[in-house]
């Protein structure tokens, strides 16, 4: 399934929920969709992690990457350039990749208002896997916290729980019953499940409205 519903997507969720893998996955389906597709790198909170140290390969498959201005070092400087509200504004698929503590959610916040005038598509991540978020009503306060921070809804969930390399058909399938009961807590459906390719073959008739994504990210000692 292609899981993406309005032009300005926003990925937000707790730090380490798998934000900026799924952000990559999503910019560049859009780009093997033939659209024109920007991913905006708002994570000036982890060295590690930010999607526009992946400008390589983005770039090379057709996906424009506008990120800190500190992008691709180790310098955690929360410098965002200009041209975030020109891209936001424009025509063309936007993604807007969130870090993932009140840093990530107040960075979003500089330009809430640019995006409410576009009513964007709010994908708020989930990782059942992922400390301070085992339990659904966990998941459920934290988002509380990105929504006020940020001044943005969430429109809906997104399950990507994994554990990185060890992922397993069976993580996945454990997992379906907190995204359930987080989506049942919030209000919010449930958009997709994410899950790695090659182990989506398996899972396609066990779980509804699978996306099926590739490991881009991985940190530097892995």
């Amino acid at each position: 399934m292609f899981p993406l519903e309005n032009r300005v997507t926003v990925v937000c969720g707790h730090y380490g929920t798998g934000k900026t893998n799924l952000s990559i996955n999503l910019a560049l389906d859009c780009a093997r969709h033939g659209e024109d597709v920007t991913l905006v790198d708002l994570d000036v909170v982890n060295p590690y992690f930010r999607s526009a140290d992946y400008a390589e390969v983005l770039t090379a498959n057709g996906v424009e990457v506008v990120g800190p201005n500190f992008a691709n070092t180790n310098l955690d400087t929360p410098s965002l350039p200009g041209a975030v509200r020109g891209v936001i504004s424009g025509g063309s698929r936007v993604i807007v990749d969130v870090g993932g503590d009140d840093a990530g959610a107040t960075a979003l916040g500089v330009y809430s208002n640019t995006l409410r005038d576009v009513d964007p598509d709010v994908i708020y991540v989930i990782n059942r896997y992922r400390s301070m978020t085992t339990h659904a009503e966990e998941a459920v306060e934290i988002l509380g916290e990105i929504e006020r921070t940020s001044r943005l809804k969430a429109t809906c969930i997104a399950n990507n729980s994994h554990l990185k390399q060890g992922t397993t058909e069976t993580t996945i399938l454990e997992s379906v019953g907190f995204a359930d009961d987080v989506s049942s807590i919030t209000g919010l459906p449930l958009r997709f499940t994410t899950v790695p390719r090659p182990l989506d073959v398996n899972l396609l008739n066990k779980i509804p409205n699978i996306y099926p994504v590739d490991v881009h990210v991985r940190a530097p000692w892995e």
